[in-house]
């Protein structure tokens, strides 16, 4: 639920925009406050687990995410969804960390890294399902049938919950461990603050952009000399640990950047169905469940920094691809091919950045590790959204006669024209941006594995 409502949106939000009239700012809002209150807080999830107790807190997130949900679904304006995702998120980053510990409390060490390498890839498979979910559900038809995507979390939830009380082991957690309730607070303030600046088109935008941009200095500050950090900054003085973070923030940028507009584009401008995207979309998930594994086993074998940029690098030559044809593209012919080629280069990368986080962390800091990339990998989507969709504006154009604004549907030329080039834009940076994670792990590459 936590992962696939982190994109489940990007097909829905045309129809989410013309049902509760929300503009293109208001669109990424929708999916930004979700990724924000998830990034910031996902760390405290895990110290209110281990405080509290594991399932306990666990049980708690899926409640309150179950909640939050129906609060999307039954939404009567953008303001009303923006701030149901917000709790949403909330939610979320209170549950994610409670099946990370689950998993890692119910291995051994030796076995540990590799289980928690599968929950990563289990989570970017259903981050990648989440719009194929979406366009499953709109191709239902009629104009409110969105509300069905955050319904639909009530009986995943209450299975869930069965689940955990079925099967988890209950544990008292150790009461008295200390929360940085400040550092989630510079975080929230830092990150929400920059994707203010970036998504806003006012003249406030630069103010925005640099007081988060402060306060996130603020957070790092205060990170390094808190007693009981969310983040300890001394783990990337590792050299291969920060570069496996670095790649994934850059990566994760461009694939989930393009994850989030491409559906929009394509139903808005080149007249394609939801059942056509999600169609197109399904590969992805597939190819990562496949080669996850497989993959892994590479990565073990010749060090997960060669893998890591060879997919990065795939990723990047697709995204160039879409600059190419985003003008008037072919469907099936050229965007769907382009698709099935990034998921591909998607499935090379996933296991191994896993492998290359876990690796470089002391055995007592492999539950950080984990949440650490997990927070930058979820911050990187963020931004994602809200750079893109700045790019996406600009691109766009100054909003006339028969152009509607980027995002909203209309068959005419002038809007088809407008949208190919505000998506053009997007593609470039994106493939700039997985271009950028290749080189960074193709610089780690060792001629041995460590």
């Amino acid at each position: 639920m936590g992962f696939i409502d982190s994109s489940v949106t990007a097909v829905a939000l045309p129809a989410i925009r013309v049902s509760l009239n929300a503009s293109l700012e208001q669109a990424q809002w929708i999916s930004g406050a979700y990724l924000l209150t998830l990034s910031a807080l996902v760390l405290i999830g895990g110290a209110l687990a281990d405080g509290l107790g594991i399932a306990r807190v666990f049980a708690a997130g899926i409640l309150f995410f179950v909640l939050g949900s129906l609060a999307c679904s039954a939404a009567q304006g953008p303001g009303q969804l923006i701030a149901a995702r917000a709790f949403q998120g909330l939610a979320a980053g209170i549950m994610v960390p409670g099946s990370m510990a689950l998993v890692a409390r119910a291995f051994p060490k030796s076995e540990r890294g590799r289980a928690l390498g599968l929950w990563a890839a289990a989570t970017t498979a259903t981050t990648a399902l989440g719009p194929v979910v979406g366009g499953a559900l709109l191709s239902l038809g009629g104009s409110e049938v969105w509300r069905l995507i955050f319904a639909m979390n009530l009986p995943l939830g209450l299975a869930s919950l069965a689940l955990l009380w079925r099967y988890a082991t209950p544990d008292r957690g150790r009461p008295g461990t200390p929360i940085d309730w400040l550092g989630a607070m510079l975080a929230t303030l830092g990150l929400g603050g920059m994707a203010w600046g970036l998504t806003s088109t006012g003249g406030e935008s630069l103010a925005a952009l640099g007081l988060g941009l402060v306060v996130f200095a603020g957070f790092l500050a205060w990170e390094r000399i808190c007693p009981a950090p969310m983040i300890r900054l001394g783990m990337f003085a590792n050299r291969a640990f920060a570069a496996a973070n670095l790649a994934t923030f850059l990566l994760y940028v461009s694939i989930t950047g393009i994850g989030f507009y491409l559906p929009m584009t394509a139903m808005s401008a080149w007249g394609q169905s939801p059942i056509d995207v999600t169609l197109a979309l399904l590969p992805t998930s597939v190819l990562i469940a496949l080669l996850s594994a497989p993959v892994g086993r590479l990565a073990d074998r010749i060090g997960p920094f060669v893998p890591m940029a060879a997919g990065a690098g795939i990723v990047a030559v697709a995204q160039f691809g879409l600059v190419l044809v985003a003008a008037a593209p072919d469907f099936w012919l050229e965007i769907f091919p382009l698709t099935v080629l990034s998921g591909f280069g998607i499935a090379l990368v996933v296991a191994p950045l896993t492998i290359a986080v876990m690796a470089e962390a002391a055995d007592d800091e492999q539950g950080a590790a984990s949440g650490i990339n997990n927070v930058v990998a979820r911050a990187a989507t963020l931004v994602a959204v809200a750079l893109l969709g700045r790019i996406a504006a600009m691109g766009y154009g100054p909003q006339g006669e028969g152009v509607p604004g980027f995002g909203l549907p209309s068959a005419t030329p002038a809007h088809v024209a407008a949208t190919g080039q505000a998506f053009a834009a997007m593609a470039g940076v994106a493939a700039i941006c997985a271009l950028a994670s290749a080189i960074v792990s193709g610089l780690r590459i060792r001629r041995r594995p460590s």
